[in-house]
């Protein structure tokens, strides 16, 4: 079977409606660019970058709301000590491979110095999960030209999911992992925001793996054996709505949920961490003046919790689908079984009468041969 999205199976989680494109890139001006590398010599890479723009790229000038959570903290997320003590993110986010977090925050803050109006000091937000069994994660394949090309490149619309920019090396219950996205609009206080969410998934164990209540994973680690399920989790997500600082980290905060309907369980080698930013306020970099905010009522926030639980499941089982069969550094790691997965939602009733969106993936030439 064809590597393709959840929905494309006939798999729906939730209720709530995706945008678009089912991606975080359906939050207005919220653009998304990779790097992916993939060779064999001189050294083994399958490894990346993943970058994430708010504002279309006008973050530097004008910053958003935001907050984190960490579920568990045996991984990297830089810049999170100013977002904690200001609420404000004022970069992009990169999401890398754990060994190269100081590479790509470097490179943005050399390309952020370039942006007129940024601030004149940074402090990039940039996260990782390791990649060491498909990647030579020690000979730091990933350099500056590649970062600035994942700047360069970033755009709106349809995101690359699985073995693709920082999510290139990862593995996620056992299987393949990687980058993957989803999106849900929301109606609250009189007004519809879109919720999207981006997931760089390397962590979990087989036997937890969960699919819309159904538990596959028991089914997979039967007849499988499952490998060492060290690895960590980053979860971005991003709304228009007019949240302040408090709110977002509170939505933050619901992505555990959305991770652990899928079997995430924050294992002590876990480096679960979150981030949430909101563009539905202006807070201009240098401002002289008070500020005019809007603030969503807190009881109109249970549509936004629900709305990133649903996208935080779908973006990990996106990666899930889209990720391919991958020989690297130390091994082969394969793709989650998708015709397996499809019998065993049957035998459970959870299949849709039709799939939710057309196929795109049924043309895509794998570059991960084993």
């Amino acid at each position: 079977m064809n590597r393709t999205r959840l929905r494309n199976l006939g798999i729906t989680i939730g209720e709530y409606p995706t945008g678009t494109h089912n991606a975080i890139t359906d939050v207005p001006d919220v653009v998304v660019g990779q790097t992916t590398l993939i060779y064999d010599e001189p050294r083994i890479a399958r490894t990346g970058v993943t970058i994430i723009i708010p504002r279309a790229g006008k973050i530097w000038q004008d910053h958003c709301f935001a907050g984190v959570h960490r579920f568990n903290g045996n991984g990297e997320m830089t810049g999170t000590a100013w977002i904690e003590e200001s609420g404000l993110l004022t970069t992009p986010i990169g999401i890398t491979n754990t060994h190269q977090v100081g590479l790509v925050r470097d490179v943005l803050v050399e390309y952020g110095r370039t942006q007129p109006g940024a601030h004149h000091w940074l402090l990039p937000v940039v996260a990782e999960t390791y990649d060491g069994f498909l990647n030579d994660i020690d000979a730091f394949p990933l350099q500056r030209a590649h970062v600035l090309a994942a700047i360069e490149n970033a755009r709106g619309g349809r995101v690359d999911e699985g073995n693709v920019g920082g999510g290139t090396g990862m593995r996620c219950h056992g299987f393949k992992g990687g980058i993957g996205t989803s999106s849900r609009v929301v109606f609250s206080a009189g007004a519809s925001y879109t919720v999207g969410v981006l997931v760089q998934a390397n962590y979990g164990r087989m036997k937890l793996l969960t699919v819309n209540g159904v538990p596959v994973g028991k089914h997979f680690a039967a007849t499988r054996q499952a490998p060492d399920p060290r690895g960590s989790i980053i979860i971005i997500v991003a709304t228009d709505a007019p949240l302040l600082p408090t709110q977002c980290k509170r939505l933050a905060q619901r992505a555990t949920v959305g991770l652990a309907n899928v079997g995430g369980h924050g294992d002590n080698s876990s480096g679960d961490l979150f981030l949430a930013f909101a563009t539905g306020n202006h807070v201009p970099n240098n401002a002289t003046q008070p500020i005019p905010l809007r603030m969503l009522p807190q009881e109109e926030m249970n549509a936004l919790f629900d709305a990133t639980v649903e996208a935080v499941q779908e973006s990990i089982l996106n990666a899930l689908c889209a990720a391919e069969t991958t020989r690297g550094a130390r091994g082969i790691v394969h793709a989650m079984p998708l015709d397996e997965l499809v019998e065993l939602m049957r035998k459970y009733n959870r299949l849709d009468a039709e799939p939710a969106e057309p196929s795109d993936y049924a043309e895509r030439r794998s570059a991960f041969d084993i």
